[in-house]
């Protein structure tokens, strides 16, 4: 297979090759593991269940606070590293993709509403904490 990729076989690459790395990828794709369960944290008043997608006041159950799924994307990346600082590449490209890097005006706004969301105070966060000019922080409770 090698010497027809190397001679320069469209014929073959269009047809067999592709066939067979489709076949590798949905062969890898079956093989992956079931994501890693992760205990309830602490965020204010409100307990984040990132397993079960739901964030609720543990002497209210029924109130829960609803995120886009980008929200929830965003705080993934800052819950899985408590007390850690996340630079805003690591987020932007963790949320948004690759071509986001230098778009940090979506990652303000979108801490901006998480704090709207989740902060007792949003205007002193105690939580989702701003490290001007490299990133965030999630402090637990």
């Amino acid at each position: 297979m090698t010497k027809v990729l190397v001679t320069g076989s469209a014929g073959f690459i269009g047809g067999y090759v592709v066939e067979e790395l489709l076949a590798r990828i949905r062969a890898v794709t079956r093989r992956t593991t079931e994501p890693e369960l992760v205990e309830p944290v602490q965020l204010g008043r409100w307990t984040v269940d990132l397993n079960d997608h739901v964030i609720y006041e543990p002497k209210a159950p029924a109130q829960q606070v609803h995120l886009t799924p980008t929200e929830w994307q965003l705080l993934q990346a800052l819950v899985r590293y408590p007390g850690r600082l996340v630079s805003q590449r690591q987020l932007l490209q963790e949320v948004w993709g690759p071509t986001f890097v230098d778009q940090t005006h979506y990652l303000r706004q979108y801490v901006k509403a998480l704090r709207q969301k989740l902060e007792d105070d949003p205007t002193r966060p105690r939580h989702l904490i701003t490290e001007p000019g490299m990133g965030y922080r999630f402090q637990p409770s």
